[in-house]
C-alpha cells in the first residue's frame, strides 16, 4: 500500500504505530499529489537551506567542482530538467517548502538571486559539503556549513536594505531554517581513510561529537543574527545507500551495519542537543528530523510506500549502480517511482517526499519535538 492509499484512508501505520490522520491533511496530500496548491495563506515569511545534496538546487552549478546535477538523466522526472538538483525529480526542499506553503528558495550563487528574489529565503545547500571544512575537498569547491552561514551574512545584509529594523526582526524570528547536513562527514571524509585523516585521529564516538559541536556552533551563529525556528535533520541510514553495498564489504542484500553504527553517535548527540539548545533559549525552537527511522523505515516495510527495489540505484554503474554514480546521458531506470534511491547516494523523487510529509505532519517520532507544520504555528 503507498503512502498516498495510507492516507486516503486515515490511518498510517509504521514502526509498530498508527497515527490518525485529520481529513484535512489527507485532503492537503492529495491535492498536491494532483498538482493544486493546498495552502492558501503563508504563515512562514521565507526557508533558509543549509545542508549538502539532498537540499541543493543548484549553488554547484556555479562553482569549480565534479559535483554537479544539471545534466540528464538529472531532472528527468522535474518540469525544469536538469537544475543542479540531486534528483530524478524534486528535491526534499522543494517538497518542504511545497507543504509548508512558501516558495521553494532559488540558490545562492545565482547571479539573479538578488533583491525580491531572496524575499523567500535563500538556499545554500551545497552538494558534497559537510559540517567540517574538509569534507568533500577532493571534488573541487563546496560551501562548508560554516561558508553557508557566511553567504546567509551576505544575504542578510541585502535583506537589511530592503526593510527597517522591527521588520526584518520578526521576518527573521518566523522564518524557519532547515539544515541537512552531516552525510558528507562521512562518506567523504571518515569512511575515506586513503584521502583524509579523521579516521585515524578520532574514534567513531569522538568524530561524532566533534561533528555535533560543531553543527550547533553554527547553528549558535545563526541564532545570534535573529532567526529562531530550526529545523535539523539527522543522518539517516548510509550503511544502505548502494555506493556502501558496493564496497561488498557486507553480507548479499545486507546494509552495512558498521556505518549504521557509527551515524548513531552522531544522531544521538544532536537530538540530545536540541533538548539542551530548547532549555536555554526559551525564544527560539529546535527540532530534530529523525532521518535515520524515516528511511529505516521504508527499507524495512518497502511495499507500503510502494518501493519495490531498495538496494541498488536508479542511475548508476557497478554492483548495486553505486560504484560510479549518475554520468550524462546515462540510461535511467524506468520504474523510477519503484526506487527507493535515485543515484549511488541520494534518495529518489519519491523517497524523498515521503520523508518530507513525515517531518511535516508527523509524529514525535519523526520529528522531534514538535512536527514542522506545528513549528510554522509558533
Amino acid at each position: 500500500m503507498s503512502i498516498m492509499r495510507e492516507v486516503r484512508g486515515g490511518s498510517w501505520k509504521y514502526s509498530g504505530a498508527s497515527v490518525r490522520s485529520s481529513a484535512a491533511v489527507a485532503v492537503v496530500v492529495l491535492l498536491w499529489w494532483h498538482g493544486v496548491a493546498q495552502v492558501k495563506s503563508q504563515r512562514i515569511p521565507a526557508l533558509f537551506i543549509f545542508g549538502d545534496s539532498l537540499v541543493e538546487v543548484g549553488n554547484n552549478n556555479f562553482l569549480r567542482t565534479l559535483l554537479r546535477a544539471n545534466f540528464y538523466p538529472y531532472g528527468i522526472d522535474y518540469s525544469k530538467g536538469p537544475t543542479g538538483r540531486f534528483s530524478n525529480g524534486r528535491s526534499l526542499i522543494d517538497f518542504l517548502a511545497n507543504l509548508l506553503g512558501v516558495p521553494s528558495p532559488p540558490p545562492f550563487a545565482d547571479p539573479t538571486t538578488t533583491g525580491r528574489a531572496i524575499i523567500n529565503g535563500v538556499n545554500f545547500a551545497s552538494a558534497n559539503g559537510g559540517i567540517l571544512e574538509e569534507s568533500g575537498r577532493h571534488y573541487g569547491e563546496r560551501y562548508s556549513l560554516s561558508q553557508q552561514v557566511l553567504n546567509f551574512q551576505t544575504t542578510l545584509n541585502q535583506l537589511r536594505t530592503m526593510m527597517d529594523a522591527d521588520t526584518l526582526r520578526r521576518y527573521l524570528a518566523k522564518s524557519i531554517v532547515i539544515v541537512v547536513t552531516g552525510n558528507n562527514d562521512y562518506i567523504n571524509n571518515y569512511l575515506l581513510p586513503g584521502l583524509y585523516g579523521s579516521s585515524s585521529n578520532y574514534t567513531t564516538q569522538q568524530f561524532g561529537n566533534l561533528l555535533v559541536n560543531s553543527h550547533i556552533q553554527n547553528m549558535l551563529a545563526l541564532y545570534s543574527l535573529g532567526l529562531r525556528k530550526f529545523f535539523l535533520a539527522g543522518v539517516g541510514p548510509l550503511g544502505c545507500t548502494p555506493n556502501q553495498r558496493a564496497r561488498g564489504l557486507a553480507p548479499s542484500g545486507r546494509c552495512l551495519d558498521i556505518v549504521n553504527q557509527m551515524v548513531g553517535t552522531f544522531n544521538q548527540g544532536l537530538r540530545s542537543m536540541v533538548d539542551q539548545l530548547n532549555r536555554n533559549r526559551p525564544d527560539s525552537m529546535f527540532v530534530y528530523g529523525n532521518t535515520y527511522g524515516i528511511f529505516g523505515d521504508m527499507l524495512n516495510n518497502p511495499a507500503a510506500y510502494s518501493f519495490s527495489v531498495i538496494d541498488r540505484a536508479c542511475c548508476g554503474l557497478g554492483m548495486y549502480q553505486g560504484q560510479i554514480t549518475c554520468l550524462p546521458l546515462l540510461a535511467p531506470c524506468v520504474s523510477r517511482n519503484q526506487y527507493l534511491y535515485w543515484d549511488a547516494f541520494n534518495p529518489s523523487q519519491s523517497a524523498v517526499y515521503v520523508y518530507a510529509w513525515r517531518v511535516v505532519n508527523g509524529p514525535v517520532n519523526d520529528a522531534y519535538p514538535i512536527n514542522l507544520q506545528q513549528m510554522a504555528q509558533l
